[in-house]
């Protein structure tokens, strides 16, 4: 068996910028809309994204003219957003912070804060959950969005979840294969495990995992969850196709959730 190092995948930032990126346009499309249909419809809108990563999708949306900011924990990650924001001539406000304590330079509000793929699960502890919800309305304008992604958790299911995917870029092409294992639902965590194997056009393979634990969410906890902020007010529901005319009901019947909502 070829040797598979153990590193977190967060000090690769390319490799994961490869797999998640294919979205990216999707995602912003997505975010337009609900700012549109729901938020405060400025023309000039500002965003914030929550540990930002590799910082695509605020550097998409800087594109399209929003006025771009984003943390995250990753040095590693925050300097690759930043080099890709400098190549593309854009400007952003980068910074190291975490999600359940952060802070915005000069106290700025958004009109968007965003979160989009299951990062919130990070969030171990319900504690550092409202931290992060209580944070967000201080960022948020009034009328502003807080946009979250996340995985709901079947308790019921004794199996292992395999998800993978397959993307190229220059010349790299880049193999995900994240396993979750089931729910603990008394601690309300999962372990999670993620493979990459990574090919360059030289013939270069490299392969490495990343373990972590995640907070598990049903539908009942994650409204619990929501009420716990009164300031925020649920309004509207979808999944992880991001298309904007097709809602759900905020319930356990499908697994990738995306709520929007909207500061009171």
């Amino acid at each position: 068996m070829d040797k598979i190092n153990e590193i977190d995948w967060y000090q690769t930032p390319l490799y994961y910028d490869i797999i998640f990126d294919v979205d990216t346009g999707e995602e912003a499309d997505f975010i337009e809309a609900m700012h549109s249909r729901h938020g405060t419809g400025t023309k000039q809108p500002s965003n914030l994204e929550l540990a930002c990563g590799t910082g695509r999708v605020m550097r998409e949306l800087a594109s399209r003219g929003w006025s771009s900011a984003g943390f995250d924990a990753s040095e590693a990650m925050l300097e690759f957003a930043w080099l890709r924001h400098k190549q593309m001539g854009l400007k952003a406000k980068l910074w190291k912070d975490r999600m359940e304590s952060f802070s915005v330079p000069r106290a700025q509000k958004f009109d968007v804060i965003h979160c989009l793929v299951s990062t919130f699960k990070y969030l171990t502890s319900e504690k550092n959950a409202r931290g992060c919800l209580e944070k967000s309305v201080k960022a948020l304008k009034k009328g502003g969005l807080l946009i979250i992604g996340l995985h709901l958790t079947d308790y019921d299911h004794d199996g292992i979840t395999h998800e993978r995917w397959v993307e190229e870029r220059n010349g790299i092409e880049v193999v995900c294969n994240t396993r979750t294992w089931p729910a603990d639902p008394k601690k309300r965590t999962e372990k999670i495990r993620s493979r990459l194997c990574i090919t360059h056009s030289d013939g270069l393979v490299r392969k490495q995992e990343t373990h972590w634990t995640g907070r598990t969410y049903s539908a009942a906890q994650l409204k619990r969850l929501i009420n716990s902020a009164p300031q925020l007010q649920l309004v509207a529901c979808h999944d992880f196709n991001h298309d904007e005319n097709v809602t759900r009901a905020l319930d356990d019947s499908y697994a990738d959730i995306v709520v929007a909502l909207k500061r009171l």
